[in-house]
């Protein structure tokens, strides 16, 4: 352990992260959890996330703050093991679980936001517990489907300057401050992988979920992306160009199945699971 001072306790990075179960409440919205406190957030505010603290540049010729980074980043390591660790007593008897993946800013009664909705609920039916980040849009849809079915609804949430808050309708939350860390979580207790249409986030998951099947760091299970039309252009790229330029191995892209309806993605998970 180094000399320097301990974490200030009224400082949210250095909280030990919080996760709650039950039953979901429809109407706790406005309050977002960072850590073991819960902070309101207030308009025209910025909540700083402990990513961009631990990734934040520091001058090495500058004595004093690398002095100050040194002691606090060997604290951090202490707040990051933290939260391994919670997520792992918070999620160690989830069974059978696919991870779905979306855009935050699907509104509800749109089209994508009811195709989320029924995929969270036949994964339910078919006694799959729902993992999300937790969010609104695409990430509500299915964990409410989830929920209504009566099956395990997951949230992993993240602490974002915007856009992110839990929705109402989980049956276990958890909030983290590091992407790698829930990033792990989606991965480590998933039997399937679901992408629905998303943004940059969805296609980051996407992407780290690919790379960890073709590299078989993870046993080979599916992956599924709902929505020809969206999803169609970027797989005839990577066919087209990756693989024709030798940049990726014959079948890798095969790797991704890409469908049209919720109930297509259930079959091949149901498939996969049972086979």
């Amino acid at each position: 352990m180094n000399d320097g001072p301990a974490p200030d306790a009224t400082d949210p990075d250095s909280q030990v992260p919080t996760w709650r179960s039950g039953t979901p409440d429809p109407t706790d919205g406005c309050v977002r959890n960072v850590g073991a406190a819960q902070v309101r957030v207030e308009e025209g505010t910025e909540v700083v996330p402990s990513d961009r603290l631990l990734l934040e540049w520091i001058d090495p010729r500058d004595p004093r703050r690398s002095e100050q980074r040194m002691i606090r980043d060997s604290w951090r390591v202490q707040r990051i093991q933290s939260e391994f660790v919670s997520g792992f007593d918070a999620l160690e008897n989830v069974a059978e679980a696919v991870t779905v993946f979306g855009s935050a800013r699907v509104r509800p009664g749109t089209p994508e936001y009811e195709i989320a909705r029924e995929l969270g609920r036949l994964l339910g039916h078919e006694g799959f517990a729902v993992i999300t980040g937790g969010g609104p849009g695409a990430m509500e849809a299915t964990n409410r489907g989830a929920y209504e079915a009566g099956a395990e609804s997951i949230g992993l949430n993240i602490e974002l300057p915007f856009e992110q808050h839990s929705n109402p309708w989980l049956t276990l939350s958890m909030n983290f401050r590091y992407f790698f860390v829930r990033k792990t979580m989606f991965v480590k207790y998933a039997q399937a992988f679901v992408c629905l249409p998303g943004g940059f986030g969805t296609l980051d998951e996407l992407f780290e979920a690919l790379t960890l099947v073709q590299t078989k760091k993870v046993l080979r299970f599916p992956i599924v992306l709902i929505g020809a039309e969206f999803w169609g252009p970027l797989v005839d790229w990577l066919r087209g160009t990756l693989e024709a330029e030798g940049k990726v191995s014959p079948g890798d892209v095969d790797l991704l199945q890409v469908v049209d309806t919720p109930a297509e993605a259930v079959e091949i998970i149901v498939r996969a699971a049972r086979s």
